[in-house]
């Protein structure tokens, strides 16, 4: 009997090694996966050698240099240049005319990925996504941690507020209250994503909740309130 296939490994290519381009050339080798990482800064692309044999040192990213690297034959690519617009747009308008099937770009204003969408890439925005994320940890009492995954949907990390402490899980209601839904408990370091309507929130709890926006914002209410 055969056994189950495994899933092939995707592999990455990172231009630019700025804060945001190192940081995920980084996480991604250390999860495994296979990169080709491009900067003009040679001492940045000699210390991600480190981690991949792939680096090179590019003075310009014209679409000849870039298919030199290899990258176009990458799973997914992404440009982490948003600062100088002109050579992400160019960067990426070459990425994606060499094929390449996911194309990711960082932007850093909303016109420039108005742009970039429009060559046919994903577009993210990491210091606005921080900001955000920032901003709900200050202005909700408890949180730990916020990931707005849509416009519609966010994912919050909060510590369980004396208020809940050895209540149940349908006594407090947050669906009913809030419309919020809760992904996982965590204590101790042990996670619990069997949580049902039963659980009794205990002192040292860490809640992990989905919902959108308007509802986290009414549970920060709440809690503030407490």
């Amino acid at each position: 009997m055969f056994g189950k296939a495994k899933k092939a490994k995707a592999s990455y290519g990172i231009v630019g090694l700025g804060r945001f381009g190192m940081a995920l050339a980084i996480e991604l080798a250390e999860a495994g996966e296979d990169l080709v990482v491009l900067d003009q800064d040679e001492e940045k692309v000699r210390a991600l050698r480190d981690y991949t044999e792939a680096a090179y040192v590019v003075k310009a990213l014209d679409k000849k240099t870039l298919e030199e690297t290899g990258i176009q034959n990458c799973d997914v690519a992404v440009v982490c240049i948003g600062e100088k617009m002109d050579v992400s747009i160019l960067t990426t308008l070459h990425l994606v005319s060499m094929g390449i099937p996911t194309v990711i770009a960082k932007a850093a204003s909303e016109e420039q990925g108005q742009v970039l969408r429009k060559l046919g890439a994903q577009v993210v925005y990491p210091e606005h996504d921080m900001a955000i994320r920032l901003a709900h940890r200050l202005e909700t009492t408890g949180m730990l941690d916020f990931v707005q995954l849509s416009e519609q949907v966010s994912i919050s990390k909060l510590a369980v507020p004396a208020k809940m402490i050895g209540k149940t899980v349908v006594d407090v209601n947050l669906r009913g209250q809030f419309g919020l839904n809760i992904i996982a408990i965590e204590n101790a370091g042990k996670v619990n994503e069997s949580v049902g309507p039963n659980t009794v929130f205990q002192n040292g709890d860490i809640l992990f909740v989905s919902g959108g926006k308007n509802a986290v914002n009414k549970m920060a209410d709440w809690l503030d309130n407490q």
